[in-house]
């Protein structure tokens, strides 16, 4: 009898953590099963131990539900009845139907759709680019989450680069800014809970009381959209009281004398109000924030999806470089450390294959682009029309902006559409064609994280279930099938790896594939401890923290640190506010992730079911009372869901965690019902939460969509 084998594998989900996984398998051949999942205790910042989702994971490898073949669509559009067919069929249908659009409407007609179902680097972003590139097809800006914050910290620091997590154990002061760790980041609060006990003190700031809010030493509840101004309002105090680091800003920043200036208008007495805290608090958290070293910030995502989100991120990220708290591996920042990875993504995605003048298609405006309408129903002007849709990595139906729009257009008769998924998900609904993929058990991937800074190899663990195929094998055979010849469209997942890390940079030195293969995970070459910025030597042109950006004055962008507001609040769009008074912001469910893991039945038994938490007086007034059913709406759509009234949530505010399937809501409708596809002032990403509605009491039954 073989004995039992532990496999390194790497999570490849949407979270900073990218944890390291041991799986423990048994059998060999066909048979060979894996019988446990567990964090791999050798890697420091996994530490043994895995989310809440992930470590039940093998729920989700043999759910019974699992897509294991190919199938075409034998039913309406949205009814999600097919039948099976062989993977010769539906290769050789794709590839007709492509060839015959691509001969009438030109390549361009065809358009990719993915994003973070995978975070690896073969199966997200490698043979896909290569065989999208070869055809012409319209490229997608892949906006949906992190693009402004990206564009924001970049034209600050250069580089999304910041403190290595497990400094954070270190430091002295932590806000925890726009993020709910003890959800989304769960190993990283294994070292904030360390400061803590070192005596630390952990600031959220955050509309909502979260786990992480409730577990702070404090909590400050802001106006949703308002972070900038909050920023700002402190640097005002900083720089007014002569607490500012004058040594390191004057060797390690650019423009202090402008943003001295800047910092006139915004003085705590009139921030207060913007931002819905008191004077004393602002002030106080200015003074703490400068005199308390080392101090460390963690933002997430979440504070920019707005419209003014990627200068509230490069409004933030000017606070470190005042204080000079980027002298401490401690102190400092951290978005994410994506940056720190100088990978070969050119010879992953070749770019030089794509043909002069192809349009890029913003993928927050799915739904415009599949209806060929604004949101206000004028002609979008798309020539040629989206005639084909190839939907990987993710789920648009539940997760893209605007969601009437989004389905209109993927109802569209004579839009093609495949959706190669592990499940019936809410957009496998509308295809035409389905194809069952793989988990990261089955597949070989490389994953890079963003909130640690160790390279993660996946090795397969087991055969794939069923026929299900991994992306970059599918992508092999579509190449094959459309008359593509270049070698580069066979290239192996080992290839594909080898290619990526194929970079001459000191970082760099040492990783190897064989190593990675080996190890399951090997840390950057960088110093430790690591403190990318102690004197100075940012990504920026200058080399310097920008508090003035030259980059973005020739985009014709305000160089200074400001403050934009949401364009739907209660402050800068009244007549809106009139009609719908109340702030909407939706952050991931404790036990998903982002539509990932909705329909696995032991985590959505926790979840319960769909809610909007409001405060007791917003509710009071509307006749809602704590688990009646409630509609929320605007002028885009409405969604049903049950309501919470507590005082976690600040008034004036909605918190409607998702993001639950449409199909597994009451209605048939999610919050995605009544958010908009407008786009961010940097980095033209999604404005989730700049969002108005109301909620009222629901009247009549229910009735799915």
């Amino acid at each position: 009898m073989p004995a039992l084998e532990v496999v390194h594998a790497a999570c490849p989900h949407d979270c900073p953590d990218t944890c390291a996984i041991a799986v423990t398998v048994d059998g060999a051949g066909p048979n060979r099963r894996a019988i446990k999942v567990e964090g791999d205790a050798g890697h420091m910042d996994t530490a043994g131990f895995l989310c809440a989702k992930v470590s039940k994971y093998l729920e989700r490898v043999y759910d019974p539900k699992r897509l294991q073949y190919p199938m075409r669509r034998v039913g309406e559009k949205g009814a999600g009845r097919f039948a099976r067919i062989s993977w010769d069929e539906a290769i050789a249908e794709i590839a007709d139907r492509w060839k015959a659009l691509i001969a009438k409407y030109g390549p361009q007609c065809i358009l990719p759709y993915s994003y973070a179902g995978t975070m690896g680097l073969v199966q997200g972003q490698g043979l896909d680019r290569r065989f999208f590139h070869r055809m012409g097809a319209s490229l997608l800006a892949r906006t949906i989450c992190a693009t402004a914050g990206a564009a924001g910290y970049k034209a600050t620091i250069g580089a999304s680069i910041g403190i290595e997590a497990r400094h954070f154990a270190e430091a002295k002061l932590i806000l925890i800014w726009g993020s709910n760790p003890v959800t989304s980041n769960v190993h990283l609060w294994r070292y904030i809970l360390e400061a803590k006990r070192r005596g630390a003190r952990v600031i959220t700031i955050d509309p909502y009381r979260t786990r992480t809010a409730a577990a702070s030493d404090e909590h400050l509840a802001v106006i949703p959209g308002t972070d900038a101004a909050l920023a700002l309002g402190l640097m005002r105090v900083i720089v007014d009281e002569g607490l500012y680091d004058s040594d390191y800003v004057a060797r390690y920043t650019l423009g202090f004398e402008a943003l001295r200036e800047r910092l006139q208008a915004y003085p705590p007495a009139e921030v207060a109000p913007v931002v819905g805290l008191d004077v004393e608090t602002i002030v106080r958290l200015a003074r703490m924030y400068a005199q308390t070293q080392p101090a460390a910030i963690r933002i997430n995502y979440g504070l920019q999806r707005h419209a003014g989100g990627g200068m509230a991120v490069r409004t933030i990220a000017c606070l470190p470089a005042l204080v000079g708290a980027w002298r401490h591996p401690a102190g400092g920042i951290l978005l994410s450390t994506s940056g720190t990875f100088p990978l070969n993504y050119a010879a992953l995605e070749r770019p030089d294959w794509i043909p002069p003048g192809t349009r890029t298609i913003n993928m927050t405006r799915l739904g415009e682009a599949l209806t060929n309408r604004d949101e206000q129903g004028r002609p979008a002007g798309l020539d040629p029309p989206v005639m084909a849709l190839y939907v990987y990595n993710s789920n648009p139906a539940a997760i893209a902006p605007d969601q009437c729009q989004v389905l209109a257009g993927l109802r569209r008769e004579d839009l093609f559409t495949v959706v190669h998924e592990q499940f019936l998900t809410d957009t496998t609904d509308y295809a035409d064609i389905v194809l069952p993929a793989t988990t990261q058990l089955e597949h070989m991937d490389v994953v890079k994280p963003y909130g640690h800074l160790s390279l993660m190899f996946n090795e397969p663990a087991i055969p794939p279930l069923g026929e299900s195929r991994s992306n970059s094998e599918v992508f092999r055979q579509l190449a094959q099938a459309m008359g593509y010849t270049d070698p580069e469209l066979q290239a192996s997942d080992e290839d594909l790896i080898r290619a990526i890390l194929d970079v001459r940079h000191p970082w760099m030195e040492g990783i190897t594939f064989e190593r990675l293969r080996a190890e399951g995970y090997v840390r950057l070459n960088v110093p430790t401890p690591f403190a990318p910025f102690a004197e100075g030597g940012f990504f920026t042109p200058s080399g310097k923290c920008e508090f003035y950006s030259e980059t973005l004055a020739r985009q014709g962008i305000d160089p200074l640190p400001t403050y934009i507001p949401p364009r739907e609040n209660v402050l800068s769009n009244q007549a809106l506010a009139a009609r719908y008074p109340l702030a909407l912001i939706s952050p991931p469910a404790h036990n998903f992730l982002n539509s990932t893991f909705v329909n696995q039945d032991s985590l959505r038994r926790v979840e319960k079911e769909p809610l909007v938490v409001l405060h007791p007086a917003d509710a009071a007034p509307r006749a809602i009372t704590d688990g009646c059913l409630v509609r929320v709406f605007n002028d885009r759509g409405a969604f049903c869901v049950r309501a919470q009234v507590s005082d976690r949530i600040r008034r004036g505010v909605a918190y409607a965690p998702g993001i639950w399937w449409a199909k597994l809501s009451p209605d048939g409708r999610n919050v995605n019902a009544v958010t908009g596809q407008a786009l961010t002032d940097l980095g033209a990403g999604a404005t989730f939460y700049d969002v108005l509605v109301d909620v009222e009491p629901l009247r009549t039954p229910l009735q799915k969509a």
